[in-house]
């Protein structure tokens, strides 16, 4: 048989199909495997073509297969320059490139697909592929095996039945040639073999007392073991029995107390111990986590106590609703300011540990709906009992309430404010009770901090310490283990000393049967710490340090508590302005006269400076209404005056008036510095005459009516300005309007002649000149006084607006130099008249001077008794400067000179006698008339 036939039973294509593009020869490959002798004939007989289609075991037994070689393939493919091996199954077992790295198609080897074995498996699957393929079948059998054309079967014949002879006798031989060569290396070993025979007994022997020496060895062993070892062992084994019958007691107690949580929990639910019931879950579900863990009886506490907790979040938010509405709508005469207060601390404790924040906008929401309630509740009450009132005909509780006078809608406002006023003290106090629980617990943050800081401090202390030690023991030749355990002995004691405290139901430990070690769990060093506080109210409170809140959020609480406070006010503020405005829809508050709304607005900055002690800030809407209001009363306050002034002086007819005595008692007043109307005294003032002037501070004033209410009308001011402060700045610009209107007015009627036509006086004579003139100056006296006033209560950034008063002044001394100015004219122009016709002549005194001392004379009498005496000297003075401009004049249109002659001596006598006319005038004695500048000065 040739050794290139194939024996693969793998179908081989035709000449056409190129399955190979280089044919590859596998003795260049590998050792060429040493062959046995060769029995057989080189060429068997029979037809070539079917010994080279079918298998042959005798031509295929040198030819190299899988099975020759001495490696596996994961040792082959395993990279030994990998130092990480992956964890891949691929990489891991046939390296690491068999993923990362793309194999490239090779150039040698053919694309083979499934079709090319299309052929193959037709062929195998009538024999391998039938359902009831056997071997033990003999058909199946000789398909199978490679030299079953060898059988005689299939009419092959003799040449047949030689093959299948030559092939028995090859293995016949094969067979022997194995048992010469077996013999051959027995031979080979036979002195081994015979010494092993005869040392076989003396192995025995050997074996035997040996065998004897180790039973008396365990026989020894035994009897120590039963003497020394066995009942010290039996000790430590009931001992370590014991521990373990301890640590199954201790966790099925430990497994009973958690059993009881849920009861425990309903039975703190009813009596709202809401933080405890909280505090028992956290507990519970911290020891299930950590040492009940994968106990299969409490698979599923741990979603239920989960459950709970979300209820109890449900509960204490309708809880606190609950107490918000009681505490706020309780009756308002109660003395307690905080209701229940135990039970509000608990509340923010356990809304504070479930980061449940917004309780604040629910006690909000509160307080809207209770100040609501309480307007609405006063005035139900005030007007049920006004009989007036028929609900049945005025059925809206708005339009009752318009229904009340201002007595009674006072009354009902001053109420309200008072009820609203208790009102915000419960509210501080609620909140107050609120924001110290919220500080408790940020200053047990803040010791916890510190004592975790001091803790680390101290910790790394220790282990500098400790590194010192270990570094002196190992230089002392100590073993460090020994140092080790003898420095943990006392962290150990320490850490026997903390407890548990799981529930309230949970049972001490017992002394005799557990240790207290065994008794305690490492969840309870963290868990259970404390700290005792005390609210302002006299409830002491314990702060556990698993709050969720950080010193952010906590700050930022407490700001919120402060600002609902605030907010409280506002809300009150607020009610109370809508309280205002539904009243004011028909005009009422703009109708109120003087007194009323100064009372209304004492009884509102009353108010305001109330609620601005309670909540520390002070609440604008109520003020800005009450400004407002103010604005509008200012308005009308003024227009009533100065069109009260207006009809005064349009029916003044400027005579000197009789000064009653309440006038006087009211200028006294302002000279004793009180400025403000007087009471009026009880039957004294009316006794009293009226006076022909009045007398401010020593000096005599002649005045008309006008004036005399002017001051009055002043004075109302300024008293307004007292009883509301915050209408100063414009009570201030108003005054300046009325004082600059009368001194417009008095000017037009008097300098202008005004009162010619609305009073119907025939002519302005010269005492209604002095008498306006001398009205001026008493205004012009108490423009200081008046200005002083404004000054103390205007703030300083304001005073500027006080120039109006130095205004006002200028333009009174103007207006007084205008009616002087005006005096002198009168006579300047009765001198001109007189003078031009003068003639030096006799008689002496001539008729021209006896008519102007004449007219000086009445011009004394008319102004003597109204302005003062120096005021007087000095009008004549100007008078007198007017009369001599006027004879210098006509004399030296005369030519008379003073040369001595007859001339100069009529008009020296006529002189004379108007000096010794004016100068026996009252005041004038003293006057320096200096008549020498009459004549011209010679050249």
């Amino acid at each position: 048989m040739a050794s290139s036939h194939s024996s693969s039973p793998v179908p081989q294509g035709s000449s056409s199909d190129v399955f190979f593009k280089k044919e590859v020869d596998p003795s260049k490959h590998i050792q060429p495997v040493p062959s046995l002798p060769d029995v057989c004939p080189k060429e068997p007989t029979g037809d070539s073509h079917s010994l080279y289609v079918a298998p042959s075991l005798v031509t295929d037994q040198h030819r190299w297969t899988v099975y020759h070689s001495k490696v596996n393939l994961p040792a082959a493919l395993n990279d030994p320059r990998l130092a990480k091996r992956e964890s891949d199954f691929f990489t891991k077992t046939w390296g690491l490139d068999f993923v990362d790295t793309e194999v490239i198609p090779s150039f040698y080897l053919p694309q083979i697909s499934k079709e090319h074995f299309t052929v193959y498996q037709q062929e195998i699957s009538q024999i391998f592929m039938k359902p009831d393929f056997a071997l033990d079948d003999s058909l199946t059998f000789n398909s199978v095996l490679p030299w079953s054309h060898f059988n005689t079967a299939g009419g092959k014949g003799n040449r047949d039945a030689a093959s299948s002879k030559l092939l028995q006798e090859k293995l016949s031989h094969y067979l022997d040639i194995v048992e010469v060569n077996i013999a051959h290396q027995i031979s080979l070993r036979s002195e081994a073999f015979f010494h092993a025979m005869t040392s076989q007994h003396e192995l025995q022997d050997y074996l035997k007392k040996t065998s004897q020496a180790v039973k008396m060895l365990r026989d020894k062993i035994a009897q120590i073991d039963k003497v020394v070892c066995e009942g010290s062992l039996h000790i430590l084994r009931l001992a370590l029995t014991r521990n373990n019958c301890v640590k199954v007691y201790n966790k099925l107690k430990l497994m009973a107390t958690v059993h009881q949580t849920q009861p425990t929990v309903q039975v703190l639910l009813s009596t709202s111990e809401f933080v405890g019931a909280l505090d028992l879950i956290a507990t519970t579900q911290e020891v299930l986590q950590q040492e009940l863990q994968g106990i299969h009886s409490f698979r599923h506490l741990g979603s239920q106590l989960c459950e709970l907790e979300k209820l109890i979040d449900k509960m204490m938010i309708a809880e606190f609703s609950t107490y918000s509405h009681s505490d706020l709508n309780r009756p308002l005469e109660d003395d307690c300011q905080v209701l229940e207060e135990e039970r509000l601390v608990s509340l923010v404790f356990g809304l504070l540990k479930q980061r449940k924040l917004n309780f604040l906008e629910i006690y909000g929401e509160k307080m809207i709906i209770t100040a609501k309630n309480i307007i609405k509740q006063c005035v139900i009450n005030k007007v049920s009992r006004i009989e007036e009132i028929d609900p049945d005909v005025v059925v809206k509780l708005a339009d009752q309430m318009r229904m009340l006078n201002f007595p009674q809608w006072f009354e009902l406002l001053k109420d309200i404010f008072s009820k609203f006023t208790i009102f915000l003290q419960r509210v501080k106090a609620t909140l107050n009770i609120i924001h110290s629980v919220v500080l408790s617990v940020l200053d047990k943050n803040q010791r916890t901090r510190e004592l975790e800081e001091i803790s680390q401090q101290k910790n790394a202390a220790k282990d500098n310490s400790l590194d010192t030690e270990v570094a002196y023991l190992i230089h002392e030749g100590m073993f460090i283990s020994d140092a080790f355990s003898e420095g943990e002995l006392t962290p150990v004691a320490v850490d026997t000393t903390s407890q548990r405290n799981a529930s309230p139901n949970s049972e001490p430990c017992s002394s005799d049967s557990v240790s207290e070690p065994e008794c305690t769990t490492d969840s309870s060093s963290s868990k259970e710490q404390t700290a005792s506080s005390a609210i302002p109210g006299g409830v002491d409170i314990l702060v556990s340090e698993d709050m969720r809140l950080t010193d952010s959020e906590l700050g930022k609480l407490a700001n919120n508590i402060q600002e609902l406070l605030y907010s409280a006010s506002d809300i009150c503020h607020d009610r109370a302005v809508k309280f205002l405005m539904s009243r004011a829809k028909d005009g009422f508050l703009e109708k109120l006269n003087s007194m009323e709304f100064i009372t209304l607005s004492r009884l509102m900055e009353t108010f305001i400076l109330d609620t601005e002690q309670i909540c520390g800030r002070k609440s604008m809407s109520l003020l800005g209404a009450l400004q407002s209001q103010a604005n509008k009363f200012v308005n009308r306050f003024h227009e009533e005056r100065k069109t009260k002034l207006s009809l005064l002086l349009d029916n003044e007819r400027w005579k000197q008036a009789d000064v009653p005595a309440e006038f006087q008692d009211l200028v006294d007043s302002i000279s004793d510095g009180k400025i403000a109307l007087p009471e009026k005294k009880s039957g004294a003032t009316e006794e009293r005459k009226p006076a022909e002037v009045l007398i401010v501070e020593g000096q005599q004033y002649a005045v008309v009516g006008t004036v005399l209410l002017l001051i009055r009308i002043i004075l109302e001011y300024c008293q307004c300005v007292d009883n509301i402060p915050s209408v100063t700045t414009d009570m201030l610009t108003r005054l300046s309007d009325l004082l600059k209107y009368f001194n417009s007015r008095s000017c037009q009627l008097v300098l202008g002649a005004g009162a010619l036509q609305v009073v119907g006086l025939k002519t302005i004579t010269t005492k209604n000149l002095a008498l306006s003139s001398r009205c001026l100056q008493l205004i012009v006296h108490y423009i200081p006084v008046i200005r002083a006033h404004f000054e103390a209560r205007l703030p300083p950034k304001q005073y500027s607006m006080l120039r109006h008063f130095d205004h006002i002044t200028k333009d009174y001394h103007d207006h007084i130099a205008e009616i002087s100015a005006k005096l002198v004219a009168i006579m300047d122009s009765l001198f001109d008249k007189l003078l031009s016709k003068y003639e030096v002549k006799a008689p002496v005194p001539s008729a021209c001077f006896r008519n102007i001392c004449k007219q000086m004379t009445k011009m004394h009498e008319a102004i003597f008794d109204l302005l003062p005496e120096e005021q007087t000297q000095m009008l004549f003075l100007r008078i007198n400067a007017s009369y001599k401009l006027h004879l210098k004049k006509q004399l030296s249109h005369l030519n008379v000179i003073n040369d001595g002659g007859p001339q100069n001596g009529l008009v020296t006598a006529d002189v004379a006698f108007y000096t010794g006319n004016l100068q026996a005038l009252k005041g004038l004695k003293d006057l320096d008339l200096n008549m020498a500048e009459i004549w011209e000065q010679k050249r």
